[in-house]
């Protein structure tokens, strides 16, 4: 059977850099450099983390570093006058940190990025220790999936399932991460859910339904015969 990459343990990074609460400013900008990657989570103790410091945590000390702001922009950024004058991790990071479980769906991963607006999670056990991190590009990575093994677990686990005695052979062809269903159907209220089933398969782009509903049109065979249309010699 196919593997496929359904969850944040298939794709985040193991290795991962990570700094204490008492990590000096300089520290935290030249690992970040060196590791080419916007934020690092903070650590305590066995590994537990407590938090997460960011570029954006980092950058209001450039932003005010010659600016004597007014009343009103001290009290509209309370937050990141005090980051411009924090020295350490533990005073730049947000916390509690925003995680996800290695056991979380990239569907669950992704949506907690966007409603969260950040790039990296660290992905952390039951206990709260680190155990690696997933970026944007990690979850991305399900659409570089070869089109045959889309269209092979299309065909196996929805096609199979969901047409069991079609009028004609369902053929699937996946072009670019595109699906496409064509063949005749016995119960077309079914097209939705397919459509919606095969938008599901990871590294599937998008569906087209060319799904119709009836029988065969039969044909005349020799000497007068009726025969249904020929089924193509493969399903694709």
């Amino acid at each position: 059977m196919t593997s496929t990459l359904s969850t944040v343990s298939d794709v985040m990074t193991h290795t991962v850099v990570a700094v204490g609460r008492d990590a000096p400013f300089k520290d935290i900008v030249g690992l970040m450099g060196q590791w080419k990657v916007s934020a690092l989570p903070v650590l305590e103790g066995e590994g537990r983390v407590i938090g997460v410091v960011s570029e954006a945590d980092l950058l209001p000390k450039e932003e005010f570093r010659d600016s004597d702001p007014d009343r009103f922009t001290q009290l509209r950024r309370l937050s990141d006058l005090a980051k411009a004058g924090a020295l350490t991790a533990g005073e730049l990071m947000s916390s509690p940190a925003v995680t996800v479980h290695p056991d979380a769906t990239l569907a669950e991963a992704a949506r907690i990025m966007a409603q969260r607006r950040v790039k990296r999670l660290p992905v952390v056990n039951a206990e709260g220790l680190l155990e690696g991190v997933v970026s944007r590009g990690d979850l991305l990575k399900v659409f570089l999936r070869p089109d045959d093994e889309i269209a092979d677990e299309v065909r196996r686990e929805i096609v199979s399932r969901l047409f069991p005695a079609p009028a004609e052979p369902v053929r699937v062809e996946v072009s670019d991460g595109t699906v496409t269903l064509t063949g005749r159907i016995r119960d077309t209220s079914l097209v939705p859910v397919a459509a919606r089933l095969v938008r599901a398969v990871e590294g599937v782009v998008d569906v087209e339904c060319d799904l119709v509903g009836g029988a065969a049109t039969p044909v005349r065979g020799p000497g007068g015969t009726e025969q249904r249309d020929p089924a193509p010699a493969e399903q694709r």
